[in-house]
């Protein structure tokens, strides 16, 4: 089921987490500017900002306290952005094989491409699922709620259903739960149990790239199959693969709470 109902209108509305700060005498900050045009959100701006992939006024520009005013042409790998009016928060089932990113250079296929037929504002994922797993992913295009729901120390939950290869040892499930270090990188579950032999269930909370996979692989089990059910309030329910919904004001709300605790 491919929805995305109409949200209430939130174009003269203060964005969560916005501040005077940000923006002063109709200049704004390079890397909010971005963010507000659905590029990126506020903290990877920064990131392309220093890559050098912005101009400004057909000047590139490196410098994170650089500002833009209005009539500004802003471009980023050469083509002009502009912030968005609408505001989306959309909920994808990621099939496996396909990448988090906005491109990608080896031709493999890209998640939010699944989102443009449906939605003509640039969409960029928060967080991000591994090309060989599937399920959650929200996408948005509002810079100041993935800043805050995408950051580390959120601490929102991420649910994992993990179907393995072989039967899981006991001693995987207590040596997650308890903190594993590998190659000098500590990981710990918030919570971890037994669905049947082959099938557990995973809470984490930072999800640090490929951990479950490594914990899994440092046992000598291989994962046969990896999805993410739930981010903090938002469940995957019945979204089968390839299909997305917006999110409820209410889920909206919910995480940006979590996400600022």
């Amino acid at each position: 089921m491919n929805s995305h109902a109409d949200l209430p209108d939130t174009t003269n509305s203060q964005e969560p987490g916005n501040s005077d700060a940000q923006s002063t005498d109709s200049q704004t900050r390079l890397q909010v500017y971005l963010a507000h045009s659905g590029v990126a959100s506020r903290r990877n701006a920064e990131q392309i900002i220093l890559d050098g992939r912005v101009t400004v006024n057909g000047s590139t520009v490196t410098a994170m306290g650089a500002k833009v005013r209005d009539g500004d042409v802003i471009c980023v790998d050469g083509k002009r952005v502009q912030p968005e009016e609408r505001k989306r928060y959309v909920l994808l089932s990621k099939p496996s094989g396909y990448v988090c990113s906005l491109a990608d250079e080896k031709g493999r296929e890209v998640a939010a491409d699944l989102l443009k037929q449906a939605y003509p504002e640039r969409l960029y994922n928060v967080g991000r699922l591994d090309m060989y797993s599937s399920g959650a992913i929200i996408f948005t295009n509002d810079g100041q709620f993935a800043s805050i729901v995408g950051h580390p120390s959120a601490e929102i939950e991420k649910e994992y259903v993990v179907e393995a290869s072989m039967p899981f040892p006991d001693q995987v499930i207590e040596s997650f739960k308890e903190g594993i270090r590998l190659d000098n990188v500590f990981y710990k579950a918030r919570d971890a149990e037994r669905m049947s032999s082959r099938r557990l269930r995973i809470v984490l909370i930072e999800g640090k790239n490929r951990e479950i996979r490594k914990v899994l692989e440092s046992f000598g089990v291989r994962v046969k199959n990896l999805i993410r059910v739930r981010i903090g309030p938002v469940s995957l329910g019945t979204l089968k693969y390839g299909e997305f919904r917006d999110l409820t004001p209410k889920e909206i709300e919910s995480l940006l709470a979590e996400g600022k605790n």
